[in-house]
C-alpha cells in the first residue's frame, strides 16, 4: 500500500507493539503527529518538555522491559531529548527516540532549529540513523528496535527529514523479528567457571542491572541456593534477588552495608552477575576484593577486564549462562562461611536516628504500606541511596533510578512511564527538593491525564549529598548548597493540579500514604527532614570499600579527636 512516511512511522510503531509514546510537538515533526491523531491503538502523553518524555520512555522500558518510545522535534526540542539519552545510554534501558529534521536541501545551512542530533547523540547511544530516504524509512525504524533490545541494550535515535515525513512509498506490513541472544560461550568457558565455584571457600555473588534485564532472577536464585554464597547488589541490580532472603547482604558500595563490603573484601571468589564494576562499588580497584579470584559473567564483551582484572569469564546472555552453569553444579555448602556472613549482618545492620522524621523511617513506612510491591523511582542523591537501602525489593523491574549517568529530575517523568507501562502497580517517585525542582513541572502532565502516580518530596532545604560531603570533606564550606528560600511545594502542585498533602512529624507519614494510595489521581507529599541527615554507611573517595565507615564510627572517631 501506498503510505506517506508519517503514516510508514506509526504503522512500524504498531507493528513493533508499540502502545505508548512520550513526546512533544513542534513544526518539523507536524506530519508525524498527524498521522498519529488518525491512529487512536498508541496512546501519547504530551509530556510538559522533552526531557521528561525521555524519562518517561526509559521508565516506561525498565518497568516492562520492552522497548520505550520517545518523539521530539529538531532543534531545541531534539536536544532537550539528550539528556534523557545519556541517562538509558549509562543504565543499558532500550528505547527509541524519533526526532524530526528540516527538509533535506536545508541540512548544513544552518537552517532555524536544525541541529544535528545525529552527530550530538552519537556517543550516547547504540546507533543512530539520520533517514533522507523514504524508501528506507521502514526498515530503518524496524531495525532501531532490534539494535535497542537486543544484546546489551540501549537507546537508539531515528532522526527523519521533514520532507521524508510527507513523502510518499510503498509500505509492506512485517512481523517485528525477536532476535535471540547468541551463545558466545564456549564449553571451555563454562568449565573455567565451574573449576572455580567447586574450588571456592568463601563465595561471594555480585549482582548488576543485567540480571534484570536478562530475566534472570530465578536462575540467579537457583544459582545462590546451590553454591551456597551470600549476595549483594548494585543500584541497578535491586530485586534480581529477594531483598528478605538470608543470603543477600544489602548494597555494595560507596553507600553498601558493611556486611557487603567487608564480605565481599574477605571472600576468595567473587562472582559478578551482569554487572560492570563501577567506580561507585569498587572504590580503589587496587583494593578492591583482593583477597579473591574474579568471575565475571556479562553479555557485553567489552566490559570484561575493563575496570578489575578478572580470573576468568564468560560472554553471554546471564539467563542463559546460569541455566548451563546450574546445569553443572552439584549442591554446595560452606556453613563458616555462612555463619560468617550472618554475624556481620547482626553486627552491622542498617540503622538511623529515629527520634524525629527522617527519610529511612518514611521509606520503611513505604515499604510497609506498598507491602513491598510498589515500583519505586527515584532521584538521585541521599534520598536515592536510602530507597535503596531501606526498601526491601523482592521482584525484578521495581526500583527505577539512574545510576550510571546520576541524573537530577529523573524520577518523576520515570514514575509516569512506569504507570503508563504497568497500571496495575502503584508507582511512588522519592524525589528530594533540589532534585524535584529541576523537572517539577511533570506535575502537569500527571494531573493533565490523572495519573495515579505518589510523589513524595524528601524536603530538606539544602542538596543533601553535597552538602554531607561539604560536611565531613570541606570543613563545613556551604557553597550553594543551602535552598531555604520561600518556594511552598505544596503550592507549586495544587497550582499544577494535583493533591497535596504536608508531612512534618512521624505520626502523619502513615495516614498522608494512605490517603495518597488511595486517591484516583497523583499526590504530592512534602516530607520535611532535618538538613543534617546523612546517609551511612559510607566509603570516601578514592578509598577501598573496606574502609566504610558509619555513624558510629565517625562519633568515636571525633570522641578520641
Amino acid at each position: 500500500m501506498q503510505l506517506t512516511g508519517s503514516e510508514i512511522v506509526i504503522e512500524c510503531l504498531k507493528e513493533q507493539g508499540v502502545d505508548t509514546v512520550f513526546g512533544y510537538p513542534g513544526g518539523t515533526i507536524l506530519n508525524i503527529y498527524d498521522a498519529l491523531y488518525q491512529h487512536k491503538e498508541i496512546k501519547h502523553i504530551l509530556t510538559s518538555h522533552e526531557q521528561g518524555a525521555a524519562h518517561a520512555a526509559d521508565g516506561y522500558a525498565r518497568a516492562t522491559g520492552k522497548v520505550g518510545v520517545c518523539m521530539a522535534t529538531s532543534g531545541p526540542g531534539a536536544t532537550n531529548l539528550v539528556t534523557g539519552i545519556a541517562t538509558a545510554y549509562m543504565d543499558s534501558v532500550p528505547m527509541v527516540a524519533i526526532t524530526a529534521n528540516v527538509n533535506l536541501p536545508l541540512l548544513g545551512k544552518d537552517t532555524f532549529q536544525e541541529v544535528d542530533i545525529a552527530g550530538v547523540t552519537m556517543p550516547i547511544t547504540k546507533h543512530g540513523y539520520i533517514v533522507k530516504d523514504v524508501s528506507i524509512l521502514a526498515d530503518t525504524i524496524r531495525k532501531a528496535f532490534r539494535i535497542a533490545s537486543s544484546g546489551r541494550p540501549g537507546p537508539v535515535l531515528v532522526d527523519i527529514t521533514k520532507d521524508v515525513t510527507a513523502a510518499e512509498c510503498e509500505y509492506e506490513p512485517m512481523e517485528p523479528v525477536r532476535q535471540a541472544p547468541e551463545d558466545r560461550f564456549t564449553e571451555e568457558d563454562i568449565e573455567n567457571a565451574v573449576k572455580l565455584i567447586r574450588a571456592a571457600q568463601r563465595p561471594y555473588i555480585y549482582l548488576g542491572g543485567g540480571a534484570v534485564i536478562s530475566g534472570a532472577c530465578g536462575e540467579v536464585r537457583e544459582f545462590a541456593k546451590k553454591i551456597d554464597a551470600p549476595v549483594c547488589d548494585t543500584l541497578m541490580g535491586k530485586g534480581a534477588f529477594d531483598g528478605k532472603d538470608e543470603l543477600y547482604t544489602g548494597m555494595i558500595g560507596m553507600h553498601g552495608t558493611k556486611t557487603s563490603n567487608l564480605g565481599v573484601s574477605e571472600c576468595d571468589l567473587l562472582i559478578a552477575l551482569g554487572a560492570r564494576f563501577s567506580d561507585r562499588v569498587v572504590g580503589n580497584s587496587r583494593k578492591f576484593a583482593s583477597r579473591a579470584k574474579i568471575l565475571h559473567i556479562d553479555i557485553d564483551a567489552a566490559e570484561i577486564n575493563k575496570n578489575i582484572k578478572t580470573t576468568a569469564s564468560v560472554v553471554g546472555d546471564l539467563k542463559r549462562v546460569l541455566s548451563v552453569l546450574n546445569a553443572k553444579i552439584d549442591q554446595m555448602s560452606h556453613p563458616d562461611w555462612h555463619s560468617h556472613i550472618l554475624e556481620m549482618k547482626e553486627r552491622f545492620p542498617l540503622k538511623y536516628e529515629d527520634n524525629e522524621l527522617s527519610c529511612p523511617y518514611i521509606i520503611e513506612e513505604i515499604d510497609r504500606i506498598t507491602e513491598g510491591k510498589a515500583i519505586i523511582t527515584t532521584d538521585v542523591g541521599q534520598h536515592q541511596m536510602w530507597a535503596a537501602q531501606y526498601y526491601k525489593y523482592t521482584q525484578p523491574r521495581s526500583f527505577l533510578s539512574s545510576g550510571g549517568l546520576g541524573t537530577m529530575g529523573y524520577g518523576l517523568g520515570a514514575c509516569i512511564g512506569a504507570k503508563m507501562g504497568r497500571p496495575d502497580r502503584l508507582c511512588v517517585n522519592i524525589a528530594g527538593d533540589g532534585c524535584f525542582r529541576m523537572n517539577m513541572n511533570e506535575l502537569a502532565t500527571a494531573s493533565r491525564y490523572n495519573i495515579p502516580i505518589i510523589q513524595v518530596i524528601i524536603n530538606n532545604h539544602v542538596l543533601g549529598m553535597v552538602r554531607q560531603w561539604q560536611t565531613l570533606f570541606y570543613g563545613k564550606r556551604y557553597s550553594q548548597t543551602v535552598l531555604d528560600d520561600k518556594v511552598d511545594f505544596c503550592k507549586v502542585a495544587e497550582g499544577l493540579g494535583c493533591k497535596a498533602i504536608r508531612v512534618t512529624r512521624k505520626e502523619q507519614v502513615a495516614p498522608a500514604l494512605q490517603e495518597a494510595v488511595l486517591a484516583d489521581g497523583p499526590v504530592v507529599i512534602e516530607c520535611v527532614i532535618p538538613k543534617d541527615d546523612k546517609v551511612f554507611p559510607m566509603v570516601p573517595a578514592g578509598a577501598a570499600i573496606s574502609d566504610v565507615f558509619d555513624g558510629d564510627d565517625l562519633k568515636e572517631k571525633e570522641q578520641k579527636q
